[in-house]
């Protein structure tokens, strides 16, 4: 077991750790140790105070650094597994499943809703009450969240938005999409925290229960928490006030999701007797790179004054390059990597392409195919939200939540068994006479006076559903899963003999490899527990830099990450700052943004713009981006002027190696052979059909299955048209 040794910690660190009593605020810069600081004070409290490990709490953002506290803390103090080390969610999930029951309309074995479940909910609603849904989906989320965040009902946030368009319509979707989670048992993220409140509001006895246990309380990234975590927090430490925040308010870059900046910088009026700590010191990064991050940020009106500093070397300079388009970018970012890990000895894990928007990696991605360079895309498309893997999920739900009709429904007809859109409606009609839910009628339907055609179309999935059941009581998880998977044959859904079936059917496999995984982890857990845990874990969650591929993420997904080498990419107006902010406080958020992008890199940093992208659906001039400017890489803004043979001039060197491909090469003469409504095959995504053509740019715009809608360079890109037999 590892020693507890103070000493490796600065002054300013050592002065917060010895601080225990009463509330402390630590603003910690980027790299500043705090995650360090985090673990031994923990460690301190337990080894030297003698505090027992169960009235400890820590709360952190991403399930990925909950593990690595728990895991530097085991190795560090005995009982480190009674520590309440989680994330919000996770926390407020833990109290519901033993407490929701003191709440009206709630049983533990709730479902927990994630994204996709909430967008497939607001479809149905909005379909019901005839709104479009295109028009009002999309929003309507927004709005729901907006309100939650801030802790406000229906009626609550109609008040506080009477000039906002079409209110009276999200607020009639609100309500609606409330209703629909209560009569599936069923929370959504925003509800553990929302329910939590309110079982601490309306259950004194049951806030001074956690009062009394959590009696020292811990929370990361602290300038991250919206309006109702930080009112959950302060109900938690208000009995004691032994509240340990630690947060920067340069790096709060959540405000899209309610994440309220006000919280650490009011936390001194809240705690008035609270000690303030502020840590410098950054032990990641280089000087050169600290200097650009120090003199962008610094722009910010909205933050509490502090400059990091390091003890590291100077390092080599920041590196800019304005090339003529987004292929000559990614080739320069591509050929960058190659010539590094060739003649550096960097690995592949060592670098990230951080980028503003998801929608900006498509020709990262070939280049990196072209080469042959491992990497792996953040802030995507999800494991977990694939369909096969949601069907297998809905099915799992239907077992652990009876009343989960959503989840039913979706599996109701998978593998295809004959239950069509009428026998469904005609499901649906017959649970509301006989005042049951959908799985109780499908599971005792002979005891119902039901029609013989109607019991024809149900039975065999009754039949099925019974046995399933018996075993969900009899096996343990791992084997019950297995059995589910044999029993539905839902292999035979996705077996159709293409690429893009066995891929599927390679994601079932690797489906029960994570529950033989997490049972192996937690062998005294259950489905339900399962369950949660993928439906609340996060893209950066499944990081790990043993796997030697190059990460390529929106810079909200690398948040709590760090890399040798980053390339931020993109840097031009509308893209980063993106298009759609304007007033200076979501201006600031952006320059924050910047900022957390600048200060993952360790060793190097590069930073790239374009004349012309094609983005938003069309090719277009650009301008650099301002945060250049400010951080003094450009001095100038650089001329958006095209020469005529821009699109294929090089511009930039290739390090003493052939490129994959040569941009030099004329290719303008080759014809186009795609019409809308053609199947392609990708290399990667399989699959696809053709949603629109652009001939002046040479793209084409394919919707693949699982993958969404891609822009893909016809010249370039690795398809081929598929033939109909």
């Amino acid at each position: 077991m590892d020693k507890l040794d103070i000493n490796k910690l600065n002054n300013e660190q050592q002065l917060a750790l010895h601080n225990t009593e009463g509330p402390v605020l630590v603003t910690a810069g980027a790299g500043s140790g705090k995650t360090r600081l985090l673990t031994y004070r923990i460690a301190h409290l337990i080894i030297n105070k003698e505090i027992s490990p169960s009235n400890i709490l820590a709360i952190t953002f991403t399930n990925k650094a909950a593990d690595e506290m728990k895991q530097r803390l085991s190795n560090m103090v005995e009982d480190s597994d009674k520590i309440w080390i989680s994330t919000f969610h996770s926390m407020c999930s833990k109290i519901l499943r033993k407490n929701i029951k003191n709440l009206d309309g709630f049983d533990t074995n709730f479902s927990i809703y994630s994204d996709s479940d909430k967008d497939k909910a607001l479809k149905t609603i909005c379909e019901k009450l005839n709104l479009n849904v295109e028009d009002y989906k999309t929003n309507a989320s927004s709005h729901i969240s907006n309100a939650k965040n801030e802790n406000l009902g229906p009626w609550e946030y109609q008040c506080l938005n009477q000039t906002t368009n079409d209110i009276d319509k999200y607020v009639k979707i609100y309500s609606a999409y409330q209703a629909y989670l209560k009569k599936n048992n069923a929370l959504d993220f925003d509800d553990l925290l929302i329910k939590t409140f309110e079982l601490f509001k309306t259950c004194p006895d049951i806030l001074n229960y956690y009062q009394n246990k959590f009696l020292y309380i811990h929370v990361d990234e602290f300038q991250d928490t919206n309006t109702i975590q930080y009112q959950i927090v302060k109900m938690l430490a208000m009995k004691n006030k032994n509240i340990f925040v630690v947060g920067d308010e340069d790096q709060c870059i959540y405000g899209w999701r309610g994440a309220n900046i006000n919280n650490i910088l009011s936390f001194k009026k809240d705690f008035p007797d609270c000690k303030i700590f502020k840590l410098e010191q950054n032990y990641r990064s280089t000087k050169q790179i600290l200097t650009t991050a120090n003199n962008l940020i610094k722009n910010n009106v909205s933050r509490l004054e502090k400059v990091l500093w390091t003890a590291n070397s100077e390092g080599v300079k920041v590196e800019e390059r304005l090339l003529n388009n987004e292929t000559e970018e990614a080739e320069y970012v591509a050929s960058t990597i190659y010539s590094l890990v060739n003649n550096n000895g960097y690995k592949f894990s060592d670098f990230a392409v951080l980028l503003r928007l998801n929608a900006l990696t498509r020709p990262f991605e070939e280049r990196f195919l072209s080469y042959n360079m491992p990497y792996v895309v953040f802030g995507g498309f999800k494991f977990f939200e694939r369909q096969e893997i949601k069907d297998i999920i809905a099915y799992l739900r239907v077992f652990v939540n009876p009343q989960d009709s959503a989840s039913l429904f979706r599996i109701i007809n998978v593998p295809k068994r004959g239950i069509g859109e009428s026998t469904i409606n005609q499901l649906v009609e017959l649970t509301e006479v006989h005042n049951v839910s959908p799985l109780n009628l499908i599971f005792n339907c002979d005891e119902y006076m039901l029609s013989d055609s109607f019991i024809n179309k149900i039975k065999p999935l009754s039949t099925m559903l019974t046995e399933l059941q018996r075993l969900y009581k009899e096996l343990p998880p791992v084997e019950f899963v297995k059995s589910l998977i044999n029993k539905t044959n839902i292999r035979s859904s996705y077996d159709n003999g293409t690429d893009e079936g066995l891929n599927k059917l390679l994601n079932i496999d690797s489906f029960i490899s994570s529950v033989e995984e997490y049972f192996e982890a937690n062998p005294n857990s259950n489905l339900v527990e399962y369950l949660e845990s993928i439906t609340l874990i996060s893209d950066i969650d499944n990081y790990d830099d043993k796997n030697n591929v190059i990460s390529l993420a929106t810079v909200h997904s690398a948040k709590g990450l760090e890399f040798k080498v980053v390339f931020i990419v993109g840097l031009e107006e509308k893209n980063f700052p993106i298009i759609r902010y304007n007033d200076s406080s979501d201006m600031e958020e952006e320059r924050r943004l910047m900022y957390v992008a600048i200060t993952r890199a360790k060793e190097r940093l590069y930073m790239t713009r374009v004349r012309s992208r094609f983005v938003y659906g069309k090719r277009d001039y650009c301008v650099d981006s301002r945060f250049l400017k400010e951080c003094g890489i450009v001095k100038e803004k650089s001329s958006p002027i095209l020469s005529n043979n821009s699109q294929t001039s090089q511009a930039f060197p290739t390090y003493g190696f052939k490129a994959s491909f040569n941009l030099n090469k004329e290719v303008k003469n080759k014809s186009i052979n795609y019409t809308v409504g053609d199947k392609v095959e990708h290399t990667k995504y399989g699959i696809g059909v053709v949603k629109s053509v652009d001939s002046a740019s040479r793209c084409i715009v394919v919707d693949f299955e699982g993958f969404g809608n891609k822009t893909l360079f016809i010249d370039y890109a690795p398809i081929k048209l598929v033939q109909e037999e």
